[in-house]
């Protein structure tokens, strides 16, 4: 039988086998605990991009698992984007979109016409929301409309209260989320700038942000 002999290498490696292993067991402790399912409300938020990436990389996520899904935007409803094209070219059988935005409130100039598309904007949701059938609907930058104050936030979040189905996951997106949304929601992302390549005179690119 080859006996071995002891190093600082294999020393160092056995250490690092026995803390894996530790917390391996720890972690499995935790995971036996974690049985039960529950449709979310999930707040995308912060002055960092990447809230309605991360939203739609859910909406991917359903579909890649054959799970009904749709979405709703709020604001950027002009806009032609890459997850617009993908998803209602290629996924309309698995998600609804609906683009009920007009564009920002600094280039509709017409506070009226956007309190009624973001009016239009939540009476889909609700009716999105309400069926069963539909897993996960992503309601896109409705933080911007509920910022401006184009929706009513108590409404919003009793709808969600009282209506939206045990298992129905809904994600809300948009910087400047109202505090009583993050106290409702059951996970919440703050997405922090460090760096944009928009300060350095670089445009909207397609791939990055559209």
């Amino acid at each position: 039988m080859t006996e071995t002999i002891a190093t600082p290498e294999t020393d160092e490696l056995a250490r690092h086998a026995s803390k894996m292993a530790k917390k391996k067991a720890a972690r499995d402790k935790i995971m036996a605990g974690k049985a039960g399912e529950k449709g979310l409300i999930i707040v995308h938020t912060g002055a960092g991009k990447g809230k309605s990436s991360s939203g739609f990389g859910m909406i991917l996520r359903c579909v890649a698992h054959g799970m009904p899904c749709a979405v709703v935007q709020f604001i950027k409803g002009a806009w032609d984007t890459g997850e617009r094209r993908l998803l209602t070219t290629h996924f309309s059988d698995l998600c609804q979109f609906h683009a009920m935005g007009e564009g920002f409130t600094w280039e509709t100039q017409d506070k009226t016409r956007d309190i009624a598309a973001a009016r239009a904007g939540w009476e889909k949701a609700k009716e999105l929301i309400r069926n069963p059938e539909i897993r996960l609907v992503l309601l896109d930058e409705i933080n911007i409309a509920l910022r401006y104050d184009y929706l009513d936030l108590a409404e919003v979040l009793e709808f969600l209260r009282s209506e939206k189905p045990p298992l129905t996951h809904v994600v809300l997106t948009g910087r400047n989320a109202k505090e009583e949304l993050i106290e409702a929601a059951d996970l919440v992302t703050e997405m922090t700038l460090v760096k944009h390549p928009f300060r350095s005179g670089i445009k909207a690119q397609a791939g990055v942000e559209f």
